[in-house]
């Protein structure tokens, strides 16, 4: 309510009596509201007024707030606060209504959607008009327009039978004959008078339409039971054969009610299973050590370049389901990962001819920092993108399929909905797991879409995306947010992440945790909690062996991660078998050749074996790495096409003599040489699928290694969320608006004397340089302020109050009270002067 002694009679004064707190409230709840920066509060209270900004504070309004709205819209105008309690609590009242209506009236009062005091509120006309029913747009509550409005065509004559009909005397007007009709209508003991004489017949009919929608269809010679409401006017013509039940009566009907059903509160998160906290958190690691070994999997397997760019963009169906069986898991799981890593810049395309799918350099970078700090880096990632791995495989508005990596996937609600979600998640005893449709109410109350139902069915798949999304990523245990989770959100709970209880017997300490963030965190706020998520999250994860176990059918068991550099090796010089909770390697013939391939010895193999296995090395193991080392490179392939030599006749008399050599194209050079028209990579291939080692060979006869070299894109920069609006300002930017604000207001409002060229129009006068240096120079003599319109260098006008000081130069001095500092102004670019009054 305005702080002022006479009621505000607009907005721009409603906003003129608010103080700097109110003001800044209602910047950071609408920040489209300065961007720009409005030149003074009228033109404030207009931005307020506009349509898309009035839609946008609307859609952001939770359900009783939009309920609170909506019955304004539907009340007088001006509302009373009583008039208003009374459309949502009814004629019985509602004590949940009548306590939380102040909260959703001064949500309304802050975000400048409605003002006045309570016995004069008014809603913003704007969103009057988006929100009072009409029969192109129906109201929410269900109800038609009022008597006047639906009468508003209709002949004199009509309207004085309708009154007589009711059993009200006639009148010599149709102004006043309405007002009888509507104060009929509104009072409940005549009301219900005039419905006790009604047939069941009649009554049915104001049943089924008094819940909306109002309207209905009659015929030219409508039966009886329709007649008789019509001719009392308790339903009224709007269009042939059609009828509308008034609001006046749709009101009595429904015991005041704006609303068939109100909803004050929000619903309650309610958990459906409890874990110890321990559990979670121990839970959540386990799931934060998969996440970062799975995105180590995916661009370990594009390390030396990754699928090809489509040329709309992103992954083909193809590709996406290579990396899902090469990730053991399912495509859209698959997707997530992609997009995660794409998010957090790790991923990019590398821009060439032939473009493709590549690590950046970033990749690199994180790969050498700990783990909890690399988990940290992908959870920051996904908590701020708008990127949508969920929709990947679905259609766009123009049935073309979106695929990952690819366009149309930002939804910029989803960092939003992730916030909520994660916010309710916080707010539940620790250890606690809610059920997805409960956290699907709570969020439709506090976000009630009034646009298409997809959109609503968009915010529903983003919840439940949100919530198996934090599973995966390991934010959340078993449903439940862990204690990395809360830190990473700035709700950390006072308890360490080993805290375990004494004894058997002991019951679980009870623990308090602050509240969750209203708003994301800003950057300074999310690095410190980021650095706490750290933090908690290391202790949980396991630390990285340097040791295997070998065993003698030529596997090695991995009982938990290794080190990097133990893995790489072994990826290289042994084939996956299994994967869990502990790694089996298999050691092959070909994953041998490929580590000599690689450059590697047999001696640098033993060396390496013997230096990381808790277990002997087993004597098959060993035999199989001399034996490979011993044929490999004992047949060299060059070019000719390609060719073949070797040392020993006798070994190549055996490959011309295999049958499978046929399509190699192979012919006798000399006792050690053949030739083949295949190509060297597709010779080699061919020797070694029908069982030897052959060694490629360069041009001067030395032997190639084939080692693999990484791919990588040039520097990028990860993804830009798509925003949804403005930013929210920060207190800086908040105050230098709110400052600026006020100064054109004073500016503006500033009484200046009345001219006799130019009266007092609030116009600011023209005046010639002789005129404005003598009045100002004046000014400085009498230690007078002056209202002057000023042209900045960049052509920008403004209006100023200043008291001069001094005059010199071709420039002023004086201090500027709009900017509560002295500044120096030239003396050409003041377009205009004016004294001031002098109250």
């Amino acid at each position: 309510m305005s702080t002022s002694a006479t009621p505000p009679r607009s907005l721009a004064e409603a906003l003129r009596a608010r103080d700097d707190a109110s003001l800044g409230a209602l910047l950071r709840a609408r920040p489209d509201l300065i961007t720009p920066v409005p030149t003074d509060l009228t033109q404030l209270a207009t931005r307020a007024g506009t349509r898309a900004s009035v839609v946008r504070a609307l859609e952001r309004l939770d359900r009783f707030a939009l309920q609170t709205a909506e019955a304004l819209a539907v009340a007088g105008e001006p509302a009373s606060y009583a008039e208003l309690l009374g459309l949502l609590a009814g004629d019985a009242g509602a004590p949940a209504v009548a306590g939380a209506l102040p909260r959703a009236l001064g949500t309304l009062r802050e975000q400048a959607l409605v003002w006045g005091e309570d016995e004069r509120l008014r809603l913003v006309r704007t969103a009057r008009e988006l929100l009072a029913p009409s029969p192109q747009h129906p109201s929410p509550t269900g109800l038609g327009p009022t008597v006047q409005e639906a009468t508003a065509g209709m002949s004199p004559g009509r309207i004085q039978e309708i009154v007589a009909a009711a059993g009200l005397p006639s009148t010599h007007d149709s102004v006043t004959a309405v007002a009888a009709l509507t104060g009929l209508f509104s009072d409940r003991e005549r009301m219900a008078a005039l419905l006790a004489g009604l047939p069941e017949e009649s009554l049915e009919v104001l049943r089924r339409l008094v819940w909306g929608p109002p309207y209905g269809q009659v015929t030219a010679d409508p039966a009886v039971r329709l007649r008789r409401l019509l001719d009392v006017g308790l339903l009224l013509p709007t269009a042939p054969g059609t009828v509308v039940l008034p609001r006046e009566v749709a009101l009595h009907l429904r015991g005041g009610l704006a609303h068939r059903v109100t909803e004050p509160l929000p619903p309650a998160v309610e958990p459906v299973a409890t874990h110890r906290p321990q559990v979670v958190d121990a839970t959540a690691a386990g799931q934060a050590y998969t996440a970062l070994a799975t995105v180590e999997e995916l661009l370990k397997d594009w390390d030396e370049g990754g699928p090809v760019v489509l040329r709309a963009g992103g992954l083909s169906v193809r590709d996406l389901k290579r990396t899902a069986v090469a990730l053991d898991v399912s495509e859209p799981v698959a997707a997530f990962w992609v997009e995660l890593a794409y998010a957090a810049g790790l991923i990019a395309s590398d821009g060439e001819a032939d473009e493709r799918y590549a690590a950046t350099p970033a990749y690199d970078e994180w790969l050498e920092r700990p783990s909890a700090e690399r988990w940290v880096r992908l959870a920051e990632a996904w908590l701020t993108a708008t990127r949508t791995a969920g929709l990947v495989g679905g259609r766009d508005a123009k049935d073309r399929t979106l695929s990952a990596l690819g366009p149309g996937l930002d939804r910029s609600a989803a960092p939003e909905v992730r916030h909520r979600v994660l916010a309710l998640l916080a707010g539940l005893p620790e250890g606690a797991s809610p059920s997805v449709e409960s956290v699907q109410a709570r969020l439709r109350w506090e976000r009630p879409l009034r646009g298409p139902q997809r959109d609503d069915d968009l915010r529903a798949r983003l919840t439940e995306w949100t919530l198996s999304e934090a599973e995966l990523l390991g934010v959340t245990g078993r449903g439940a947010l862990s204690a990395q989770g809360r830190a990473l959100w700035g709700a950390a709970p006072a308890r360490t992440p080993r805290e375990e209880p004494s004894g058997p017997g002991d019951k679980l300490p009870v623990h308090h945790h602050t509240a969750p963030p209203a708003e994301p965190l800003s950057p300074t706020e999310q690095a410190v909690a980021s650095a706490a998520a750290a933090r908690l999250l290391a202790p949980l994860l396991p630390e990285p062996l340097d040791h295997v176990l070998l065993q003698a059918d030529l596997t090695a068991v991995a009982p938990g991660p290794l080190q990097r550099h133990l893995a790489d090796v072994l990826d290289v010089l042994a084939d996956v078998e299994s994967k869990g909770g502990a790694t089996v390697y298999r050691f092959t013939p070909g994953s041998v050749r490929r580590a000599l391939d690689a450059g590697q010895a047999a001696s640098d193999l033993h060396a390496f074996l013997a230096a990381h296995s808790r277990t002997p090395v087993p004597q098959p193991l060993t035999y199989l790495i001399d034996d490979v080392a011993r044929r490999h490179g004992h047949l060299r392939v060059g070019a000719a096409s390609a060719y073949v030599r070797c040392d020993d006749d006798a070994l190549l008399n055996e490959i011309v003599a295999d049958k499978r050599a046929a399509g190699l194209g192979l012919r006798r050079l000399a006792p050690t040489v053949l030739a083949a028209q295949a190509e060297p990579t597709v010779l080699l291939e061919g020797l070694r699928q029908m069982g030897f080692a052959p060694a490629a060979e360069s041009a001067e006869g030395d032997v190639l290694i084939a080692r693999a070299h990484a791919h990588r894109t040039p520097p990028r920069t990860a993804p830009e969320p798509v925003p949804d609006g403005p930013p929210v300002p920060d207190a800086t930017l908040l105050s230098a608006a709110i400052r600026a604000i006020r100064a054109g207001d004073l500016a503006s409002t500033t009484p200046r004397k009345e001219s006799p060229d130019h009266g007092t129009t609030g116009e600011l006068p023209r005046t010639s340089a002789a005129e404005t240096l003598a009045t100002v120079q004046a000014a400085v003599l009498t230690n007078e302020a002056l209202w002057i319109g000023y042209v900045n260098a960049e052509g920008s006008a403004s209006q100023r109050v200043i008291a001069p000081i001094r005059v010199e130069g071709g420039f002023v001095t004086a201090y500027d009270h709009t900017a509560d500092e002295v500044r120096t102004y030239p003396l050409h670019r003041i377009t205009g002067v004016a004294e001031l009054a002098d109250d």
